[in-house]
């Protein structure tokens, strides 16, 4: 029995550095991703002010052909006026021309708009498209590092794994069962250590007569409290 429990604490101590290793992967796996991300939210974000450098750029040439029109219905309309015989039409020509000429204004008052929001949003392109350079330089050898580590931990893994089947294998099924259940029940830790007349795992105090059983090793003792398998430690001098 004394040899199951052995065999039981260190099928416990693999699986807590598996726990481990597997947290540590998961971490850097997190990392990675966000590495990822970065550049992708970077890359978005560049697109979407790009979009507005175009939008922007297109509606200014729209308004410099409506102004380019509006010039020459003022032209034309100053043509036709040399043609008029009326008193009546030369003013609602006039009229006309200067509605005309008020929207010219009004037009190159936007254009001006255009122009400044244009600089700006050009500033903040070749900004974002300098941050978006530098994170697509600087991950490339970052995730290579992140993943190295990845990599090395999944080769440690490996190791542990092999060995944790190992030692499965070499125990009774049931036990090991019984353990899994344990574990999985007892958040990854189915052992307990007995030291003191205590369990270490739930700090409850143990039944003196079954305390002293363990000293026996006759048979697989749980504590009443947390149901985990107890192994006795003793305190050293």
């Amino acid at each position: 029995m004394k040899k199951k429990l052995e065999m039981l604490e260190e099928l416990q101590e693999v699986d807590q550095l598996i726990d481990s290793l597997k947290l540590s992967q998961d971490a850097l796996k997190n990392e990675l991703n966000d590495i990822a991300r970065s550049v992708n939210d970077a890359g978005e974000e560049l697109s979407l002010v790009k979009a507005r450098l175009v939008q922007l750029e297109q509606e200014k040439t729209e308004l410099e052909a409506l102004h380019s029109a509006e010039l020459e219905n003022i032209q034309r309309s100053e043509a036709n006026m040399k043609e008029i015989k009326t008193n009546k039409e030369f003013q609602a020509v006039g009229r006309e021309i200067t509605a005309a000429r008020k929207q010219v204004a009004d037009i190159e008052e936007q254009v001006l708009q255009k122009i400044t929001q244009i600089e700006e949003v050009s500033a903040e392109v070749a900004a974002k498209s300098a941050l978006f350079d530098e994170l697509s330089g600087n991950s490339a050898g970052r995730s290579e590092e992140k993943q190295a580590e990845i990599n090395k931990i999944q080769q440690d893994l490996d190791a542990d794994v092999a060995r944790r089947e190992a030692l499965a294998k070499g125990m009774p099924a049931n036990l090991v069962k019984r353990f899994s259940a344990l574990r999985d029940q007892r958040r990854g830790q189915a052992l307990a250590i007995a030291r003191d007349g205590y369990c270490m795992g739930c700090n409850m105090q143990l039944p003196p007569q079954l305390y002293n059983n363990l000293f026996k090793f006759e048979e697989l003792l749980t504590c009443p409290h947390c149901q985990r398998i107890l192994i006795l430690k003793q305190q050293s001098l």
